[in-house]
């Protein structure tokens, strides 16, 4: 009897995260959805239940909150989960200033979301995973946490965090047996760009005028390859882009394929 395993993606109502939950509930995981938007939650679950026949549990809440980890793992607890993996994606950019023209209230929302939430996660995840004697944990972080680029500071300060943490955590958890590793894909059209011009769609999508950028699915087809493989192979770092940019800031906008 093949064993259904359980992955906890957090950020799961839009973008890589839904993706990411249509990509394991039809390889037969069970799921753990969490995020800030109940109706897609809920929307979301009642699809990969009708689609798949997996076993969808969902939790409303925003990372952001310092209790947000013992919410979740208390939660799992309660209803008798034991997670074999944790994607932290939760994540977002807000604005585009260079740092002498920074709204303060931006970078408390990427510094909130992308570090101090995925730290409360994985503070009280990690620690259930020693516990129950097993797990894998993958960051979504980005080109940004590599290389910088103009008007990026704040969030690439963010996605750099996010590879250090990844590199600290790995050692952290090593002689537990628990993989850590990170997936930091480029350019990726998702609702990234409309939510880091709060809202302006022009602007969103000029940011992908004349290439093909990744597609969420893309992003969710490199997950599935990180978790499923063999136990004594652990993927550290894995860089996905599409093939029309080549660093963080250098493109080739005379194609779309």
């Amino acid at each position: 009897m093949i064993q259904v395993k359980t992955a906890i993606i957090t950020g799961a109502s839009s973008g890589i995260g839904e993706a990411a939950a249509k990509q394991f509930a039809r390889g037969n995981w069970n799921l753990v959805l969490t995020a800030r938007r109940k109706e897609k939650l809920e929307s979301l679950k009642a699809q990969l239940e009708r689609d798949f026949g997996q076993k969808i549990f969902i939790l409303q809440q925003d990372v952001r909150e310092t209790n947000s980890g013992d919410v979740l793992a208390n939660f799992l607890r309660k209803s008798n989960i034991k997670p074999d993996l944790l994607i932290n994606n939760a994540g977002l950019a807000v604005g585009a200033s260079p740092i002498q023209q920074g709204i303060i209230d931006d970078w408390e929302r990427m510094i909130d979301t992308n570090i101090k939430g995925l730290l409360y996660i994985s503070r009280a995840i990690s620690a259930l995973m020693i516990e129950q004697g097993f797990g894998h944990i993958i960051h979504i972080g980005s080109i940004a946490g590599k290389e910088a680029y103009p008007g990026g500071n704040v969030y690439c300060a963010t996605k750099h965090a996010i590879e250090g943490l990844t590199k600290a955590m790995r050692m952290d958890l090593l002689p537990y047996g628990i993989r850590v590793g990170q997936l930091a894909p480029g350019a990726a059209e998702t609702e990234f760009s409309l939510v880091r011009f709060k809202g302006d769609q022009a602007k969103a999508d000029k940011v992908y005028d004349g290439f093909k950028p990744l597609s969420p699915a893309d992003i969710a087809d490199a997950l599935w390859y990180m978790a499923n493989v063999p136990s004594h192979v652990n993927i550290n770092d894995m860089l996905i882009m599409p093939t029309a940019q080549a660093s963080s800031a250098y493109f080739n906008r005379k194609t779309n394929s």
